[in-house]
């Protein structure tokens, strides 16, 4: 993984991402609807591979790698990795573990189920030390579908990077939808990027 520094000077996105994040701080949510039936039809593991597609097309485009270093620099990340929540029922708490993005699904599966079952049981925040900063955030609420979800950070003008929530799974007309929010900033992502970012989830998950 490598991070690339943004020139601002020549970056063709400089007037929309200053008007964003300096001038009018703006970020926003939009909240769809996926079709998961094939998945279910494979009884492929259906968290895993949410998490392995969301994590391919973030990798595609460079809107939803980018953010601010330690360093406070923007730029670029070269690749991204899922940080997602697991729950512990007998304290009703989560924790966060992060697992390497991998070439193939197989590969993931292979990464996801070692750190489920090293940091699985973990209590705590992040039950996965180490954490690397090109991470972006899971969440899965299994409970109850949604129609609309929103995050209010309190320092959300500042945070660039994509964090998305998953719901509950229902079938309607023979086909089974789960409620997929995506939260962006609009300094690095507009309308068109979140909209080619849910076409191309729907389309691996139709064609896996």
């Amino acid at each position: 993984m490598f991070f690339e520094k943004i020139d601002k000077n020549t970056w063709p996105r400089k007037e929309y991402f200053d008007h964003y994040f300096a001038n009018v701080p703006c970020t926003y949510s939009m909240t769809v609807r996926l079709d998961i039936t094939r998945i279910l039809e494979q009884k492929i593991k259906l968290y895993p591979v949410l998490l392995y597609y969301i994590a391919t097309v973030v990798n595609r485009h460079p809107e939803f790698r980018t953010s601010f270093n330690e360093k406070n620099e923007l730029g670029i990340y070269s690749e991204m990795m899922p940080c997602y929540t697991v729950f512990h029922k007998e304290t009703e708490t989560f924790s966060n573990i992060w697992t390497a993005y991998a070439a193939t699904f197989e590969e993931f599966l292979t990464e996801y189920e070692k750190d489920r079952a090293l940091y699985g049981n973990r209590k705590g925040v992040m039950a996965k030390p180490d954490v690397p900063d090109n991470i972006f955030c899971v969440s899965m609420l299994p409970w109850a579908t949604f129609e609309g979800f929103n995050l209010n950070l309190q320092k959300g003008s500042d945070y660039l990077k994509p964090i998305f929530t998953l719901g509950k799974y229902w079938q309607d007309a023979g086909q089974a939808l789960i409620p997929l929010a995506i939260q962006v900033h609009h300094a690095v992502c507009d309308g068109f990027h979140v909209c080619r970012f849910v076409n191309e989830v729907q389309e691996l998950l139709s064609f896996c």
